[in-house]
């Protein structure tokens, strides 16, 4: 009986764990927003913060309208790559630094599963965005994004 009873709070939590997980072939949903600001132009994006999140990011949505995208926030300044697997809009990547600083920017393409990675070891942040969009809107490296969200994980090293 005991057993039973410690296998309780480990199924409930499998059970909470599969429900709150996308399915393989979805879109992610349900993320919280952030409102961005770089230069003039304001966004509103959803977050991945979590493995798990970071590892869905945009794959199977069919559309993303102009200003939509997502800000994917590591644990700590690293060097980063993205893929477009299971990806099926066009998309531009922003590696950004911990002060909000635009690095590289990289054009990807639907499905391409070969890594786009960053050159810099500083990247805390990446934000995705339809191709194109970056430069659309007079963004480069150097620009900076306002907005962001602290790395708790990160000021704690």
């Amino acid at each position: 009986m005991q057993f039973v009873r410690a296998l309780i709070p480990l199924l409930l939590f499998s059970i909470f764990v599969s429900a709150a997980t996308p399915a393989a072939d979805q879109p992610q949903e349900n993320l919280s927003k952030r409102e961005l600001r770089l230069g003039k132009v304001v966004i509103k994006v959803p977050v991945a913060s979590t493995p798990q999140q970071r590892a869905i990011g945009l794959m199977h949505r069919a559309t993303l309208g102009h200003n939509e995208g997502m800000l994917f926030v590591f644990d700590f300044p690293q060097q980063v790559a993205f893929w477009m697997k299971n990806t099926l809009v066009p998309l531009s990547v922003a590696y950004i630094n911990s002060t909000g600083t635009i690095l590289e920017i990289y054009d990807m393409e639907p499905l391409n599963e070969e890594s786009v990675p960053s050159t810099s070891t500083a990247v805390l942040y990446a934000l995705e965005m339809p191709k194109g969009w970056f430069e659309q809107n007079g963004m480069k490296p150097g620009t900076v994004v306002e907005g962001l969200p602290e790395v708790e994980r990160y000021k704690s090293l």
